[in-house]
């Protein structure tokens, strides 16, 4: 038999565990004697989610989409080089022999086999054979919706545009070329549909339900421009009465928690302790990157400055409790106040200066390159602004403390991918959650020139946040409703995968003029435009060797 990329290389069970997810694979077992068992089509689409989340929970099909969706947008950056390929997506820099993306497009294909020998070989008719089915559409629907994400161009762009392959057969032998944009998000939409409707279960965040596949729904037609399907799919789940949005304080270490204990977890790709994080392989974990906890991790790639002014448009934005800056203290366990600001421009480069200051008489000072500088301010909108008047005139800057650093860039640890349950960096990456919808509904909202609709949507996670409601009055100079919304989604849905696909597909430029490794080289991207060929990554390599038809994106 011809061994290409789709091969499933086996039918890998799933058994449940004290509601955990533990692994015990099938071996040397037909699919047709493997549905002949009654609960074994079950078990089969256990093992399609095994796909998702990988054999050590740090290999699979949500660990890579991670690293390529994440880090390609304008929340991070990374404070040094490394040879790990995440780095082309960090950087733009593009290369068809990327093994993520290579790993992130076979796993997709084995999940999708996986599916389609459950679909074939399950017939409807009864509720238990009814909501496997529906599971596997979900989760066919969610692979092929972010694989055309990422290998094909933004909807809005042109239905002809190529997308991925639709491989909707177990045959081993059938090897699709590529779909459409529009042939893809038609199937997506298909799949989406024919889940809703025969899903009759919710078995909780880990798998897949009626509402997950009404919350992807929504976001697939969001992203498609169909603004009114977008809020009757988000009006679903939130009227579904199956979640609601955790308090103020629970929201604050929301990280903590297993998808099971998240009250507004809609689906979760499930990680547990001891079984997919053993041991020492936290540090090949997502949250090793972003932080280093009790000695373990790399913590190399920190929240940006573009994310941290955000956040800071508010004080005490509740946002804010998944970024940890790695304070210094003095001698007596103090921190040590100083304030730092971003110096540079597209020419020079963008770093971050230091200085810490003294207080006397009420006057705060600091020395920077040999001259002492006076700390003033002044309220923006009941909003404490500092600045000093440099020899480049006002220079605004953060009056904070000073940080520890890595190659000069202070280390804001993000920890939303680490400490579940206690774990140093055990998580289970978000698919959907409900305050998605208030945000779907919102941006939908502003689109149809709604905007007191679109406002309320977004204050209700303001106020969660407990931060200020936006009235229309009181929007900030120079922005609009459909801004401040995608301002809101930013700061909601950050480190979740969510970035780069918000900015692109509504037309906009990536700003990434900040400091961090992404603008070392002349031929760095400091701005992205949403028409750049390098926004679609580039199709394998190993995959056109061996299907030559497959047509390589520009």
């Amino acid at each position: 038999m011809k061994k290409i990329n789709y091969i499933l290389l086996s039918i890998v069970a799933l058994v449940m565990t004290s509601c955990d997810l533990d692994r015990s694979p099938f071996t040397e077992v037909s699919a047709e004697d493997l549905f002949a068992d009654p609960g074994a089509a079950q078990s089969a689409t256990l093992g399609n989610y095994l796909f998702l989340k990988g054999d050590k929970g740090y290999d699979g099909w949500a660990d890579d989409l991670h690293r390529i969706s994440e880090y390609s947008g304008d929340n991070v950056m990374i404070s040094g080089r490394t040879t790990d390929p995440l780095y082309f997506f960090y950087n733009y820099q593009r290369n068809p022999n990327n093994s993520r993306a290579d790993r992130f497009w076979s796993n997709s294909y084995r999940a999708v086999v996986g599916v389609n020998t459950v679909l074939e070989l399950l017939e409807e008719g009864t509720p238990e054979a009814d909501q496997v089915l529906g599971e596997n559409y979900y989760i066919r629907a969610l692979i092929y919706f972010q694989m055309g994400n990422v290998f094909g161009r933004p909807y809005y762009q042109g239905t002809s545009n190529l997308s991925v392959p639709l491989k909707l057969t177990a045959n081993l032998d059938d090897t699709p070329d590529r779909n459409t944009v529009g042939e893809v998000y038609d199937q997506v939409i298909s799949d989406l549909l024919k889940a809703e409707a025969l899903m009759n279960e919710n078995k909780g965040a880990s798998f897949a339900s009626k509402e997950a596949a009404q919350a992807l729904l929504s976001r697939v037609y969001l992203y498609m421009g169909d603004n009114a399907k977008a809020i009757e799919y988000a009006d679903k789940v939130i009227n579904s009465g199956q979640y609601e949005l955790l308090s103020p304080s629970d929201y604050a270490i929301m990280n903590t928690f297993k998808p099971e204990d998240n009250l507004e977890a809609i689906f979760s790709i499930t990680l547990t302790k001891d079984i997919d994080i053993p041991g020492t392989e936290d540090w090949f974990t997502i949250g090793s990157f972003y932080a280093n906890i009790d000695g373990v991790g790399w913590g190399e790639m920190y929240a940006s400055q573009t994310y941290l002014e955000l956040l800071n448009k508010n004080n005490g934005d509740l946002r804010g409790s998944f970024i940890d800056p790695q304070y210094l203290l003095d001698d007596n366990g103090q921190k040590i106040p100083a304030v730092y600001w971003v110096d540079g421009n597209d020419t020079n480069g963008y770093t971050y200066e230091f200085a810490r200051t003294t207080e006397s008489g009420g006057t705060v000072t600091f020395d920077y390159d040999g001259t002492n500088y006076v700390l003033q301010s002044e309220d923006v909108n009941g909003r404490t602004v500092y600045y000093f008047n440099g020899p480049n005139g006002r220079q605004d800057v953060t009056f904070d403390f000073d940080m520890d650093k890595r190659n000069g860039y202070p280390k804001f640890y993000i920890l939303k991918a680490s400490q579940q349950e206690n774990d140093l960096h055990l998580w289970s990456p978000t698919v959907s959650r409900l305050a998605e919808m208030y945000l779907n509904k919102a941006e939908a909202l502003a689109k149809q020139g709604a905007d007191q609709a679109a406002i309320d949507n977004i204050n209700i996670l303001r106020e969660r946040a407990q931060i200020p409601p936006y009235t229309l009055g009181t929007l900030p100079v120079g922005l609009t409703v459909l801004d401040v919304v995608l301002e809101e989604r930013q700061l909601e849905l950050a480190f979740e995968g969510h970035r780069k696909f918000d900015v692109f597909r509504n037309g906009r430029t990536l700003d990434r003029r900040y400091p961090g490794t992404h603008i070392d080289n002349a031929s760095s991207y400091r701005e992205v435009v949403p028409t750049s060929n390098v926004i679609v990554e580039f199709i394998p390599e190993q995959q056109i060797l061996i299907q030559p038809s497959l047509i390589q994106n520009d």
